[in-house]
């Protein structure tokens, strides 16, 4: 008895890292847990590879223990004492009811991609890791999945039910995004604003984007959001981007133009803290680089750092 081999799709949606689906992003689940990797690099406002717990007793109740020496009088716990006879404290922990959204840009130049996915998988794969952490913790995840057309919206909710909204609305936006015909890029301005709508003052957005045809009040959108939202920038990178090998190549324009250019050497160097991340930061905004060469494994630990910060 021979085998015989599945017939190759000619669909290249179905190529790995270019397809998006719910099910694969809902299996980096596993992922989020892990620890901080001891190679974890340096990034942009978020300094130190030791996630640590935040100072202060919190304010939410946790438990009722015995009283022992060294502890502060003030959080005797009066029914508990008076019930035994006997001291006893309550402790607290910090509350963390955190509403984040996610943004992920799938418009059409963040489909691009050189070395193992394109840039809009990465963006997704890094957001779902963030969402696992933040449900997890008990907090609310939504995302707004911006593309050509009008974008993606999950408003934030809590639990595995949340995440499971949010990574089969992001593979369907993928799945739309591919379809669509070549475009210009829109701006992100609207898809801020929007963001704008779905927090509270106080709550949490996460961009993952390329910063390509941002739009031209972007920063001073930005700068006026961070006034009222906690926004951290995920900036993904293509390796081509940073370290591209000189040499001629063809590219095509949406308006059907052809042609052909000649790129130089990169000269960045590969840990240098890009111009844009720099520039972010004087608008009140702290960001960090996603590898897209380098995968879910490498994207964890930086996703357990940031989400210590949210």
């Amino acid at each position: 008895m021979t085998a015989t081999a599945a017939p190759a799709s000619d669909d290249p949606t179905d190529a790995p890292g270019i397809h998006l689906s719910g099910a694969g992003l809902m299996s980096l689940r596993h992922l989020a847990r892990r620890g901080v990797s001891p190679a974890t690099r340096t990034i942009a406002g978020l300094p130190g590879g030791i996630v640590t717990r935040k100072r202060g007793r919190g304010s939410e109740p946790d438990d009722v223990r015995p009283w022992s020496e060294g502890d502060d009088r003030r959080f005797i716990d009066r029914n508990a004492t008076a019930r035994t006879g006997e001291l006893h404290v309550r402790t607290h922990h910090d509350e963390r009811d955190r509403a984040v959204v996610l943004l992920a840009d799938f418009r059409p130049s963040m489909l691009f991609g050189t070395r193992r996915a394109l840039r809009s998988v990465a963006a997704a794969e890094a957001l779902a890791l963030l969402g696992w952490r933040i449900v997890g913790d008990g907090g609310r995840i939504g995302l707004i999945a911006a593309g050509a057309g009008e974008p993606s919206v999950v408003r934030p909710a809590g639990g595995e039910r949340a995440m499971t909204a949010v990574t089969g609305a992001m593979a369907h936006a993928h799945a739309a995004a591919l379809a669509r015909p070549a475009a210009d890029d829109p701006p992100l301005t609207d898809t801020l604003a929007l963001a704008r709508s779905l927090l509270p003052s106080g709550g949490h957005l996460v961009v993952a984007t390329a910063l390509d045809a941002p739009g031209p009040d972007f920063e001073d959108l930005i700068t006026a959001l961070a006034e009222r939202l906690s926004i951290r920038l995920l900036l993904v990178s293509d390796a081509f981007e940073r370290l591209r090998p000189p040499g001629f190549y063809p590219y095509a324009l949406p308006d059907g133009h052809r042609g052909t250019i000649q790129a130089r050497r990169g000269a960045a160097a590969p840990d240098d803290i890009d111009p844009r991340l720099a520039r972010l930061h004087a608008c009140g905004v702290e960001g960090l680089r996603i590898d897209v060469e380098a995968g879910p494994e490498s994207y964890a630990p930086l996703m357990e750092r940031l989400d210590a910060v949210l």
